[in-house]
C-alpha cells in the first residue's frame, strides 16, 4: 500500500515517476488565466490567518460545506474566521474522492511542509501553525507565488478597471510579471436595460466621454482596449454560456443600442445579436493587436436566485450547462477566418460531452500560420479535477495534438492554488509513463520529456510570445 501523498502521488509506474522528477517537477508555471487580486500582490499583503488566505471567496470550498449541511454563518456570514475554518475542516473528511480533498493537502504540504491530515481534531493545531506562518515575511503574497515558481499571471480584468495596481506592479522590481486579461463581458450583456446603462455610466467614466450612439460604445471600448495594451495586456477572455453568431447588419445593431440605450427592455432575437456583433468586434481588436483570445463556454451560472439576492454572483450557486455549442461556435470562428481575422484562441468547455466537438473544432481553424493556433483548452471549473484532466487530454490527444497542449492554468481566487499545477503535471506524466510501460509509446524518454516540458511550460510562453521570460527581464510594457 502507497502512503497516501507522497513523492509518487498519481505516479503509477517508474517511467511516470522518470518523467515527474526529471522533467516536470521543475519547470516554472504560467498561470495565463486566473482571478487573483492585483492589489493585494501590488501592496503585497500579508493574510492575518489561514481562513483569510484559503477560505474567502473560494466557493469551491463554500458548495462542500454546504453540502456537508454547514450553516451558512460559517460560509459567508460572521461567524469568526476560527470558527469558520473549524467547519471546513470538519468537512474536509467527506471530501474524500473530490478534488478538493487531494488540493487541500497538497496546499498545506506544499506551502507549509504539513503532512497531517485534516479534520475536526487537527484543524486547532494546522490553524494555529499556518496562521503563524502567514504572520512572517516569507509567507507574503509575493513570496507564496515565489514559493510555487510562478513566474507570471493573467488576472482578469473588466474594461472600466483603471488597471493602477498593474501599473505600480510594473513600476517596481517585482520580478514576477502580472499583466491584465481584457474581459468585457458587462459591455456587451443587454440582457438588462437598467444594468447595461449603469454600466455603460462606468464606461462613460473610465473614458471621459458621452456614450449616446453604438458608435460612441465602440469608440469608449476601443480606447480601452488599447489603454489595455498599453499596460501590457495581449490577452483577453469571455465567460459565456454559449458564443453568439447571429446574422445582424450595422444598422440593426445601432437601433438595438439606441434602443437599450433609451431603457427599452431588447427581444431575445435583439440580445442575441447585439452579442454576435460584440463578440466579432472584441474578436477583430485582439487579431489587429495579435493578443490571445479566450472563450470559456458552457457555465450555468446563478442556479439559486434566493441566494444570488443574498450574496450576489461567484457564491458557489453554478453548474454545468447542456447549450448547443457546435453551430454557433463553427460560424463565429468561421467568420472571422474568412475574413483572415482570427486570432489566436483557446476554448474551454464546461461540459464533458463537448470535449470531443471542442477538440475537433480547433482542428477546423489551423492554418499553419502557428503551432497549436487554435487551441483546446485545460479541463476548466468543475472539469479541473482528475477525471476531468484526463478526458480533456485524451480527446486532445485523439483529435489533435497534445504535444502542442498550452497547459494548466489555475482560474482561481486564491493564492494557495497553485500546487493545482503540480497535479496536471503528474496525471500527465502518468498518462505518458503508462502508455511508454505498456509499449503503445517508444521508450524515448528524451524525447517525451521534452514534450512535457513543452506542455508545463515552454508551449505556453511562445504561444503568448512571453519568450522575455527566459531570459529573466524585469521590464515591463510602458505604460499610459
Amino acid at each position: 500500500m502507497k502512503p497516501f501523498l507522497d513523492e509518487n502521488f498519481l505516479l503509477t509506474n517508474s517511467t511516470a515517476e522518470l518523467l515527474y522528477h526529471e522533467f516536470a517537477r521543475q519547470m516554472p508555471v504560467i498561470d495565463y488565466h486566473c482571478h487573483l487580486s492585483q492589489a493585494l500582490i501590488a501592496s503585497d499583503h500579508w493574510f492575518k490567518n489561514l481562513t483569510q488566505a484559503w477560505l474567502h471567496g473560494d466557493h469551491y470550498k463554500w458548495r462542500a460545506m454546504r453540502a456537508n449541511g454547514i450553516n451558512e454563518k460559517y460560509i459567508t456570514g460572521d461567524a469568526s474566521d476560527v470558527e469558520k475554518f473549524q467547519k471546513w475542516a470538519e468537512t474536509v473528511p467527506y471530501t474524500m474522492r473530490n478534488p478538493l480533498y487531494h488540493w487541500t493537502h497538497l496546499e498545506l504540504q506544499r506551502y507549509f511542509g504539513i503532512t497531517t491530515i485534516l479534520n475536526g481534531d487537527t484543524a486547532k493545531g494546522i490553524y494555529e501553525e499556518c496562521s503563524a506562518k502567514l504572520q512572517s515575511a516569507e509567507y507574503s503574497v509575493r513570496n507564496l507565488l515565489r514559493k510555487m515558481n510562478v513566474k507570471l499571471v493573467c488576472t482578469t480584468d473588466d474594461p472600466v478597471d483603471d488597471l493602477q495596481h498593474h501599473i505600480d506592479l510594473s513600476k517596481d522590481d517585482f520580478e514576477i510579471s502580472v499583466l491584465p486579461a481584457f474581459r468585457p463581458d458587462h459591455a456587451m450583456n443587454v440582457d438588462s436595460a437598467v444594468t447595461y446603462n449603469s454600466y455603460l455610466q462606468r464606461l462613460e467614466i473610465a473614458t471621459d466621454t458621452s456614450i449616446t450612439t453604438y458608435s460612441d460604445l465602440l469608440s469608449a471600448l476601443q480606447s480601452r482596449h488599447d489603454f489595455f495594451a498599453a499596460a501590457g495586456c495581449s490577452v483577453s477572455d469571455h465567460g459565456l454560456e454559449h458564443i453568439y453568431a447571429e446574422d445582424y447588419t450595422t444598422l440593426e445593431i445601432e437601433q438595438i443600442f439606441s434602443s437599450v440605450r433609451s431603457g427599452k427592455e431588447l427581444s431575445l432575437s435583439e440580445r442575441n445579436k447585439f452579442k454576435s456583433a460584440m463578440l466579432v468586434q472584441f474578436a477583430e481588436w485582439d487579431w489587429e493587436k495579435s493578443w490571445v483570445q479566450q472563450y470559456h463556454l458552457g457555465a450555468m451560472r446563478n442556479n439559486n436566485s434566493r441566494m444570488l439576492q443574498n450574496l450576489g454572483p461567484d457564491t458557489g450557486w453554478d453548474s454545468i450547462g447542456d447549450y448547443s455549442q457546435g453551430t454557433s461556435l463553427s460560424k463565429f470562428l468561421n467568420k472571422l477566418d474568412k475574413e483572415d481575422k482570427l486570432a489566436r484562441t483557446i476554448l474551454y468547455n464546461m461540459n464533458p460531452n463537448h470535449n470531443a466537438l471542442f477538440a475537433t473544432m480547433t482542428g477546423n481553424f489551423n492554418d499553419g500560420s502557428a503551432a497549436g493556433k487554435i487551441q483546446f483548452g485545460s479541463g476548466w471549473w468543475f472539469l479541473d479535477q482528475k477525471d476531468g484532466m484526463i478526458e480533456q487530454l485524451n480527446a486532445l490527444s485523439n483529435m489533435g495534438l497534445l504535444s502542442r497542449f498550452v497547459g494548466m492554468l489555475t482560474d482561481s481566487r486564491s493564492f494557495l492554488s497553485f500546487p493545482r499545477h503540480e497535479y496536471f503535471r503528474r496525471i500527465l506524466c502518468n498518462l505518458f509513463g503508462g502508455e511508454i510501460e505498456a509499449g503503445e509509446l517508444p521508450n524515448d524518454i528524451k524525447w517525451i520529456g521534452k514534450v512535457i516540458q513543452n506542455i508545463s511550460y515552454t508551449n505556453a510562453k511562445n504561444y503568448f510570445n512571453w519568450q522575455y521570460l527566459d531570459e529573466k527581464i524585469t521590464e515591463k510594457a510602458s505604460l499610459v
